[in-house]
C-alpha cells in the first residue's frame, strides 16, 4: 500500500463529535490511495465490547479495530443543486434537513412515478467534479460516482479509473423535466410576462361562469419552469405526486466534462432511494447507522471518516489481564472487517491476535479480506494456545454481481484461494455462503455451482443464510435492486415488507429444503447442526498443530 504524500494535522476531541467519552484523538491523515477519504487515528479507552444481552448475536464479546470501510462509494452533487420538495418548490440541496418532504419516484406496475419522501441523512465531502451539460441547458455538478436515471438504466457520471462500469455518454437521454429555469421577480402580468419570458400558453375563451384563464402549455416542463419562475402564493398545482416519470424536455447529454478540481459536494439520503436533482432523477447514497453513534452520518462520513484504534492491542491486553475476564469467546469482524485495506498500513490485527492467544481467549475472525492470509504464521502460533474458527465471507460467484453489489471488496476467486491458503495451513474454514438473495443466488445451479469452487478449496464447511435486510442496510439494497433489477422490486416487497428485515419463515423453510441437500452432497456439512441455519461449531486448532486442550464453542457469526 502507497501511503506516500501524506497529509497529517493535529486533532482534538471537536474533529470527531461523540468521541470525546470514548476515545482522544491522536492525529487525521490523509493519503493519495484513499482520494476523499480520512484516517482519524485514536487512543482508545477500551478493546472489548460486550453484546447486550437482549441482542439475537450467539456471542458475548467483539473487537472492532476499525469504524468505518474503505469498500464504500461515494456520491454527490454540487451544494447549489435544486431538489424538488414536496411543496412543489425547489430549494438548494445545502438547505435542506434531515426529516424534509421532498419528491421521490419509486416503479408502480408498468410505470415509474413521483412520489413523496423524506430527507433521512446529509452529509458533505469534496470530490473531483464533473459538469453535466444536457441539450435543454440544464447543467448539474456532480461527483464521477453519482448515478442518474437515463433510458437505459441508471449511469454514473464518469467510468471507474480502473475497470468499467456503466457511465454517462452522448446522445444518452435523462429521466425528469429538466431544469432551464431562471428566478426574475414575480409575475405582474399573467400574459405578457408569459411571452416575456418565452412560456407556451394558450388564452382561453371565457368560460359560462364568465372567468378567463391563461393556461401554460408544453406539459409538465413549462408547467415546472412556470412554477419556478412565479412561485405562486397559491400553490395546489405544483404537486405532480402520481405523476408518472415522462419526459417531453430534450434531456439528451451534450457534454461531460471533467473540472480538473475539487470541490464541496453534497448528497443526502431518502426513503426512496432516489431524488428531483436540477430537473432529473438522481441517484441518492445509503446511510449505514454503525458510525451515527460518534455523532457521523452513516453515508459519506461511513465511507470517508475511517476511525483507527491505533492502541487497540495495549489497551486489548490490559482488559484480557483482569482477573474479572472469564475467557469467553470474541468474535472479529461483527461490524466491520478487521482485514479492510487500511489494515495493509496499521498491522492492527498480528498484536491483537496475539494478545488473545497469550491470555488463552478463543477468538473467531470473519472477513472478507485477502490481507488474512499475511498472518498465516501468526494464527499458526496462536493455535498452539487457543482454538481459533475462521469464516470467509463469500456470497456472489458470478463476477459481474459480485462487482456491481460489493465493488471495492476482493474478487470471488481471491477469496476462495485464500480460504485454500488457510485450509493448506492446517485451518478447519468455514465458508459464509451469506446472504442468499431470492431469485438471484437462490437457484439449484447457482447454489450448486458455489459449493463446487467452495469444495475445490478444501474449506471444512458452509453457513448459509437468507438475505437479511437490517435498518441502515435496506435503503441502499433495495435502491440498488431498482437500478440494476427493476422486475424483482414487487418480489422483494412482498418479502420484506415496511420495516421487516427477515425474510419470511415460508421462504427460509423453501431456502432450507434446496440448500442442505446440496450441502450433504458436497461434503460441506457443519460438524454440529440444529433446525436453524447457522448451526453451533466447534472452535478448532489446525489438525497438525492441535493439543489435548478440549475445544470451545465457537461464535457463530452473520
Amino acid at each position: 500500500m502507497r501511503w506516500q504524500g501524506q497529509t497529517i494535522d493535529d486533532a482534538d476531541g471537536a474533529a470527531l463529535p461523540g468521541m470525546e467519552n470514548r476515545t482522544g484523538i491522536v492525529r487525521s491523515v490523509t493519503t493519495p490511495e484513499f482520494a476523499g477519504m480520512t484516517f482519524h487515528e485514536v487512543l482508545a479507552r477500551s478493546a472489548l465490547n460486550h453484546v447486550p444481552s437482549g441482542s439475537r448475536m450467539p456471542f458475548s464479546w467483539t473487537i472492532n479495530p476499525y469504524r468505518g470501510c474503505s469498500h464504500a462509494c461515494v456520491y454527490c452533487v454540487s451544494p447549489d443543486t435544486l431538489v424538488l420538495c414536496a411543496d412543489g418548490r425547489q430549494r438548494r440541496i445545502d438547505d435542506l434537513l434531515v426529516g424534509d418532504e421532498i419528491i421521490g419516484t419509486e416503479r408502480q406496475g408498468n410505470y415509474r412515478r413521483y412520489v413523496r419522501t423524506r430527507v433521512l441523512a446529509k452529509w458533505g465531502t469534496q470530490k473531483p467534479a464533473y459538469r453535466v451539460t444536457l441539450a435543454d441547458g440544464t447543467v448539474i455538478i456532480a461527483s464521477g460516482d453519482h448515478r442518474f436515471l437515463t433510458d437505459r438504466g441508471w449511469k454514473h457520471v464518469a467510468d471507474a479509473e480502473r475497470g468499467q462500469r456503466p457511465h454517462l455518454t452522448a446522445n444518452n437521454r435523462l429521466m425528469g423535466f429538466g431544469a432551464q429555469v431562471a428566478r426574475p421577480e414575480i409575475l405582474q402580468l399573467i400574459t405578457s410576462s408569459m411571452t416575456e419570458l418565452r412560456i407556451p400558453h394558450v388564452s382561453e375563451p371565457p368560460r359560462p361562469n364568465g372567468v378567463s384563464c391563461v393556461r401554460v402549455t408544453g406539459g409538465l416542463p413549462q408547467r415546472q419552469r412556470f412554477f419556478d419562475l412565479t412561485q405562486p402564493a397559491i400553490m395546489r398545482k405544483l404537486g405532480i405526486e402520481g405523476s408518472a416519470v415522462k419526459s417531453a424536455s430534450d434531456l439528451r447529454i451534450v457534454a461531460v466534462d471533467a473540472l480538473g478540481e475539487t470541490r464541496d459536494l453534497v448528497d443526502i439520503t431518502t426513503g426512496t432511494g432516489d431524488f428531483i436533482a436540477n430537473g432529473v432523477i438522481s441517484h441518492n447514497c445509503f446511510a449505514r447507522g454503525t458510525h451515527e453513534y460518534l455523532d457521523l452520518d452513516g453515508g459519506g462520513d461511513f465511507d470517508s471518516q475511517i476511525v483507527v484504534k491505533t492502541n487497540v492491542a495495549e489497551v486489548l491486553a490490559k482488559e484480557l489481564r483482569k482477573g474479572s475476564w472469564q475467557h469467553e469467546s470474541v468474535a472479529l469482524g461483527t461490524n466491520t472487517d478487521p482485514y479492510q485495506r487500511a489494515e495493509g498500513r496499521y498491522k492492527l490485527m498480528p498484536d491483537i491476535i496475539r494478545a488473545l492467544a497469550e491470555s488463552g481467549t478463543p477468538f473467531s475472525i470473519l472477513t472478507k479480506g485477502t490481507l488474512i492470509r499475511r498472518d498465516i504464521p501468526i494464527l499458526r502460533d496462536a493455535a498452539k494456545h487457543v482454538p481459533i474458527d475462521i469464516q470467509m465471507s463469500i456470497a456472489m460467484y458470478d463476477d459481474a454481481l459480485q462487482h456491481s453489489i460489493e465493488p471495492g471488496t476482493p474478487s470471488t476467486q481471491a477469496r476462495l484461494d485464500t480460504v485454500r491458503a488457510l485450509t493448506d495451513a492446517g485451518f478447519r474454514v468455514g465458508v459464509f455462503l451469506m446472504p442468499v438473495l431470492p431469485h438471484l443466488t437462490d437457484s439449484v445451479a447457482a447454489i450448486d455451482h458455489a459449493l463446487q469452487r467452495i469444495e475445490q478449496t478444501g474449506a471444512d464447511h458452509v453457513i448459509y443464510g437468507a438475505l437479511h435486510l437490517r435498518a441502515g442496510v435496506k435503503p441502499w439494497f433495495m435502491q440498488w435492486l431498482g437500478r440494476e433489477h427493476p422486475e424483482l422490486m414487487s418480489s422483494y416487497r412482498e418479502l420484506y415488507p415496511g420495516a421487516a428485515a427477515d425474510a419470511p419463515k415460508a421462504y427460509r423453510q423453501w431456502l432450507a429444503k434446496r440448500v442442505r441437500p446440496l450441502i450433504r452432497a458436497h461434503g460441506l456439512e457443519a460438524r454440529h447442526s440444529d433446525d436453524d441455519a447457522y448451526p453451533a461449531r466447534q472452535l478448532t486448532r489446525p489438525t497438525h498443530l492441535r493439543t489435548t486442550a478440549a475445544a470451545q464453542p465457537a461464535p457463530t457469526l452473520f
